[in-house]
């Protein structure tokens, strides 16, 4: 990755999409979806940005078809430094599979940047196209009862060494939700290759179980497990940290 790294030339969100394997090292998230793609004959990872459990299944003897859709072109460029997958720049509602994957998986949250039920519909609809009749599809997405962004605060910074050797400092400022759920998050770098900190910003959608499950049903969805942590935990609606879905195309 350290061809790709200019520090001054990056903005915020370019340089949060390059320091993202180094802010998320492999962790038991990452193994729960590992192990479900390793029983899987052919999978398509839903923003798989960098590509790291697609890479880490090939390098294991994953013999079947991956491919990897991802709407950051900075995140694809990671994935693409590979030739073990399909990759392909788009968002969820832009993958056009028809029947090919017994398993579809959308990990790191990455369902909260669904924003609207609209766009999960389409996403979700796009994702059961792709399936084959009982496929799978498993992702995770925080649970609203548990209110962590009240912990995404400049009160808890943290720090990484980015590919130069340079110590960047990180912290995060957010919002409380709207009425549709939606948090404005951002993130703050700070580092000696900038004068000034550099600033990543999005939204991320909370969405209650029972809204979920509508949106799931609708788009030709059931759920076939339910977990309230990566390690298998049931699934507590008022204490677990996430939902954590396996759906079944039916």
């Amino acid at each position: 990755m350290a061809h790709l790294y200019d520090p001054s030339s990056l903005d915020g969100e370019t340089l949060d999409a390059l320091l993202y394997d180094r802010l998320n090292p492999w962790g038991i998230a990452d193994v729960f979806y590992f192990d479900l793609v390793m029983e899987s004959l052919s999978v398509l990872d839903v923003g798989c940005g960098t590509g790291t459990i697609l890479r880490r299944a090939r390098a294991e003897g994953h013999g079947g078809r991956f491919a990897g859709i991802d709407p950051d072109a900075a995140m694809l460029d990671q994935a693409r430094e590979t030739d073990i997958a399909e990759w392909r720049l788009g968002t969820a509602a832009d993958a056009d599979w028809k029947a090919e994957f017994a398993f579809a998986f959308m990990s790191g949250n990455a369902f909260q940047c669904l924003l609207d039920d609209a766009t999960i519909l389409e996403s979700l609809r796009a994702v059961r196209r792709a399936l084959t009749d009982g496929g799978h599809f498993a992702f995770d997405t925080r649970n609203p009862a548990v209110a962590e962004w009240r912990s995404w605060n400049p009160d808890h910074p943290y720090e990484t060494v980015d590919p130069l050797g340079a110590t960047i400092r990180i912290h995060h400022e957010a919002s409380e939700p709207d009425a549709n759920g939606l948090v404005a998050l951002s993130s703050v770098f700070q580092g000696p290759h900038w004068d000034k900190p550099l600033v990543a910003s999005c939204q991320l959608r909370f969405i209650e179980p029972d809204a979920l499950d509508a949106l799931l049903e609708s788009a030709g969805f059931a759920v076939a497990e339910r977990f309230g942590r990566f390690d298998r935990s049931p699934f507590d609606s008022s204490a677990s940290p996430s939902i954590i879905t396996v759906a079944r195309a039916v």
